[in-house]
């Protein structure tokens, strides 16, 4: 491509590249007129790629590569660079080892116009070689190592056109600043920004006293300092870049505008760098000059700098890359100065460059949930939707983590589906499938937070969302892309009835198979979501037996023995999925055969209450089959659920271990015990442990069903039911998620028999269970309501409420279970 260009471009005066890739192409250039050089991302630049760039355009005058380091460029192409360009007026190079003396002086010798020469962040420069470029006006060492401050304070200051020096993020200490200060005759500007031994003493604090001169530091007045420099005492400190940028408009004095051009582009890079850095102790600088400063910087029009002050304003806020944590006060301090339109106006630019760094900025500063409102209001998210668009993987990149940020607010989810988001970011990741994991990360994580909702999560599907999240899935090997591309599935199986995307993830070729993979990850975060996403299938019928198939079963076990230490999150969906693959009877005697008993006891010991909340909801399935009921017992279970029935903060906790226990003694595990008993010499002690567990049971399961009932009910000798007492009964008696459990017919058919179990409590418990199945309001209350209709249950339920022999907390529920059946059946005659 850049060589089928190469003979069109003959004409060319100014360039702008990006990556080591680009730089490589320009070696077909041949446009001799070439006046100006910049690129970007050139790390990985050579000496050979550089020294051919340089040979074929000796008309040369602009050279900058930066700000990233150029750690293979050598002072040989330096000296190419001089022996080739005599016009060079301009050289400004980052992140050279060593600049050599030879190099200087080729410079000095061969470039007799170069008045503006940058070294930064090198390791090594001659300092007496650079007091040889009598040519220079502006010199920047900005962030270089190992300077001999005694060497270039006394060549440096007898450069005769040496106006600007900057020597910001260097050890430079108060003695050579004097020097500079006070014996140069022409310099105007010494930038010393962020350099730690100037401002741990404190005998520069009074600089005015070089008359003339203007000293930038952390200790002055950055403002201050740059409005005296015209001596205009007209304009308020902060708006001198306004200032400047309409002298530059009427002023043809070409010395003025080059010399505020290299004000900006070091302050820009230098704020660039100390962001990055993000030194302790800079918060009241950041927040009284540094934000201001890039927000003006932003402005400048010099592309470069308006793209090191966006960077560093996202840069600058962000506390914890890792965690997505960011600087309240700085990000405030943005907005307050009007920073977020003007990020949305760069974001506008045709330059792919700008467009990048602004909605890198945008992106991390939609972190705080007012700047994400603010951004909204401002007409960002169509911005970002556009640029995510984008055929630059670096702009659409960047535009894909400003919508995952803004997505997590779920009043912007809707906004960014009507600006065509959705298909913009699964487009994304059909674009850029492979080796291009930021890009598929963000993608995916905003699409993890926009499948959260409803309406969204149809979006998601319609455009190919479930294919494209299951490529993710089953190829990326990338542990972030990995992790959200799990929480997105897992976040579209999650709405139930609402949408038939749960059954769509299932049907989806491999999409089962590889997540059940994940939850073998050795990175917890997809283990995670892995999980999660197994969990919300399972409430599929087909899902939980393909899961099953995928060897789900064996692979969440080995989980859920794994995770004793791992974080709540992972043991809540390890215990969560196995709670859904158990509503399966063949499931839940595979999980017990698979040696799941034990984790999720453990489990139910968390403290944690959403844990063993769900670890209770797996043990309450498992206990429905007799051989499970005895593996929870012989494994210590019963103590573990006496204890949330008895202590949990959660009621759902302990109406499902009060659940478990009923079914573990209502006789069947009995009848279990005695069939396997009879060929076995432990079989005496193992009754004797079931008696012991079952008394312990019973005591807690009766303390449990009685704390939903008010004691003052039974201080009649009558006990009354009439409707209003009833309705106090419920609203007491009332687990409201208990709403959101479905039982199967065999299930409720087991606690219409342990109404007629011979042991009160039982009778109690059951009569307790059913009433909160069937509770009006329940997702699933008409369809346990019609199982019991089925099975003609009504009858027994009236003889149960009128019998005396029933005890009155099974009595009292019994007729608020008959006063359900008969709402539901009066409903649906209407």
């Amino acid at each position: 491509m850049a060589a089928s260009l190469a003979s069109r471009c003959v004409n060319l005066h100014y360039l702008r590249f990006r990556g080591v890739e680009s730089a490589d192409s320009l070696i077909h250039l041949k446009a001799r007129n070439l006046i100006e050089v910049s690129g970007d991302y050139c790390k990985k630049i050579t000496d050979a790629t550089l020294s051919m760039i340089v040979a074929r355009h000796e008309a040369l005058e602009s050279l900058q590569l930066g700000p990233d380091f150029c750690e293979r460029i050598t002072s040989d192409a330096i000296k190419a660079v001089a022996f080739c360009c005599p016009k060079l007026k301009k050289l400004r190079l980052s992140g050279i080892r060593d600049v050599t003396s030879e190099a200087i002086e080729a410079l000095a010798k061969h470039c007799p116009q170069l008045s503006d020469l940058g070294f930064l962040d090198c390791l090594n420069i001659d300092e007496e070689a650079l007091g040889k470029v009598v040519s220079v006006r502006y010199l920047s060492v900005a962030g270089t190592s190992n300077i001999k401050w005694s060497i270039a304070s006394n060549n440096w200051d007898k450069l005769p056109k040496l106006t600007g020096l900057d020597v910001s993020r260097t050890d430079i200490g108060p003695t050579a600043v004097s020097r500079f200060l006070t014996s140069s005759q022409s310099l105007k500007v010494l930038c010393a920004l962020n350099c730690h031994v100037l401002e741990e003493d404190e005998s520069l604090i009074s600089y005015n006293r070089f008359k003339g001169k203007v000293l930038l530091a952390l200790f002055t007045n950055v403002f201050d300092g740059l409005a005296s420099i015209f001596a205009d005492n007209t304009k308020k400190p902060k708006d001198i870049f306004a200032y400047w940028r309409e002298l530059m408009k009427t002023t043809k004095d070409k010395t003025i505008n080059d010399f505020i051009h290299w004000i900006e582009w070091i302050i820009s890079h230098t704020l660039l760098r100390t962001a990055e850095c993000n030194p302790e102790g800079l918060d009241d600088f950041w927040l009284n000059e540094g934000a201001a400063l890039l927000l003006n910087l932003m402005q400048s029009s010099q592309e470069d700098v308006q793209e090191r002050s966006a960077t560093g304003l996202a840069t600058f806020v962000v506390v914890d890359d890792e965690n997505a944590s960011i600087d309240c006060g700085r990000a405030e301090a943005v907005m307050k100065d009007g920073g977020i339109r003007l990020l949305l106006e760069l974001a506008k630019s045709w330059r792919e460059g700008l467009q990048s760094e602004a909605a890198k900025a945008i992106a991390n500063l939609s972190v705080n949930a007012n700047i994400a409102k603010s951004v909204a209001e401002e007409g960002g998210i169509k911005i970002l939707a556009g640029l995510a668009k984008s055929m630059n993987r670096l702009v659409a990149e960047e535009a894909a983590g400003g919508l995952w940020n803004l997505s997590v607010g779920e009043e912007h989810k809707n906004a960014i589906a009507q600006a065509g988001g959705v298909k913009a970011l699964v487009d994304l990741i059909f674009r850029w499938p492979n080796g291009c994991d930021g890009v598929l990360e963000r993608a995916a994580g905003a699409l993890a937070n926009l499948a959260a909702d409803d309406k969204c999560s149809m979006e998601v599907a319609k455009a190919g969302g479930v294919h494209a999240l299951v490529m993710l899935a089953r190829n990326c090997k990338y542990e972030g892309v990995q992790e959200q591309a799990a929480r997105a599935l897992a976040n579209l199986a999650a709405h139930g009835d609402s949408n038939n995307n749960n059954a769509a993830v299932g049907q989806e070729a491999g999409a089962l198979e590889a997540l059940v993979q994940l939850t073998k990850s050795p990175h917890e975060g997809v283990r995670q979501e892995a999980a999660g996403a197994l969990w919300n299938l399972s409430f599929d019928d087909k899902n939980r037996e393909s899961i099953s198939v995928a060897g789900g079963v064996e692979a969440l076990v080995a989980l859920a023995q794994s995770c004793s230490n791992a974080s709540t999150g992972l043991q809540e969906r390890a215990a969560g999925a196995l709670w859904g693959l158990s509503v399966s009877e063949a499931n839940s005697v595979a999980i017990g055969r698979e040696g799941g008993v034990p984790p999720l006891i453990a489990l139910a010991r968390s403290e944690a209450e959403d844990v063993h909340e769900t670890a209770a909801g797996a043990l309450w399935n498992l206990a429905f089959n007799p051989g499970n009921a005895l593996r929870i017992v012989e494994e210590g279970g019963v103590p573990a659920l006496v204890h949330l029935c008895s202590s949990s903060v959660s009621k759902m906790a302990r109406f499902m271990a009060a659940l478990a226990l009923a079914y573990m003694f209502d006789g069947r595990m009995d009848e279990y015990a005695l069939m396997i008993g009879t060929s076995s010499s432990e079989s005496t002690s193992k009754n004797i442990s079931l008696d012991g567990a079952r008394n312990m049971a019973l005591k807690h399961i009766e303390a449990f069903v009685l704390s939903f009932i008010d004691p003052h009910i039974f201080e009649s000798p009558v006990v009354s039911s009439t409707p209003t007492m009833l309705a106090q009964v419920t609203e007491r008696a009332r687990i409201q998620e208990a709403g959101h459990l479905r039982c199967s017919g065999a299930e409720i058919g087991r606690f219409v028999t342990m109404l007629r179990n011979p042991d009160s409590t039982l009778k109690a418990c059951a009569a307790f269970a059913l009433l909160q199945f069937t509770i009006p309001g329940g997702r699933h209350a008409m369809h346990h309501v019609s199982l019991m209709q089925n099975g003609g249950e009504s009858r027994f339920l009236r003889s149960a409420a009128a019998s005396a022999k029933t005890p009155r907390e099974a009595k009292i529920f019994t007729k608020i279970l008959l006063r359900n059946l008969e709402h539901h059946q009066a409903e649906s005659s209407i």
